[in-house]
């Protein structure tokens, strides 16, 4: 169980590592796209045109990211599936046990949790496999996005690879809190009253 809970924890730890990088890559992108939009635009102001043309030139040499938004689009998309691994592993969904808390067990509670779980990874599979459909139409015919004309079906292939992953440690999670709690159970049993 250990070499699983390692594995898994290893896996998601890197695809979270990942996701953020590629955040911190969208932010310092916005960025750059924001600063070279707005110096273009007081660049092409008739008053700094006018009075300040040697200023004005080079203000006009600046200009925002081509496809800034279509980067941002793609990039969200597959750092919502590298994040994925690491809230599932971790239990970090958002949940609402506000009646549950009090109404069933502890063992109640961790067997709601448990269906949870599968029933996340059972949505999991759903959508990583409709992204392969996803991305299987969109290789067919060719679809690019409009301004970096690149092909629609490389965000998807990089979703569902993500969605692969966070499959493989949603498995790997749910036998580990399986486990955990035989092993709670087993442990209880043994000390009893």
């Amino acid at each position: 169980m250990n070499n699983i809970r390692r594995i898994a924890t290893s896996l998601a730890k890197l695809m979270a590592v990942l996701g953020g990088l590629l955040l911190i890559f969208l932010i310092v992108m916005t960025c750059v796209s924001i600063v070279g939009r707005g110096f273009n635009t007081i660049g092409n102001m008739s008053f700094v045109k006018e009075n300040m043309s040697s200023i004005a030139g080079f203000l006009q040499q600046f200009a925002p990211i081509t496809g800034d938004f279509e980067l941002v689009e793609i990039s969200m998309a597959l750092a919502i599936f590298l994040f994925l691994p690491w809230c599932q592993l971790n239990r970090g969904h958002a949940s609402v046990d506000l009646f549950t808390q009090r109404l069933l067990s502890g063992r109640g509670n961790e067997y709601l949790a448990l269906i949870w779980e599968v029933l996340l990874v059972v949505i999991t599979v759903v959508i990583t496999w409709r992204l392969y459909a996803g991305m299987r139409d969109k290789m067919l015919y060719n679809e690019t996005t409009f301004l970096l004309t690149w092909p629609v079906w490389w965000g998807y292939a990089a979703c569902f690879i993500a969605g692969l992953f966070a499959v493989v440690v949603g498995f790997m999670s749910l036998i580990i809190h399986w486990s955990e709690r035989n092993e709670t159970i087993h442990s209880s049993e043994q000390v009893g009253p």
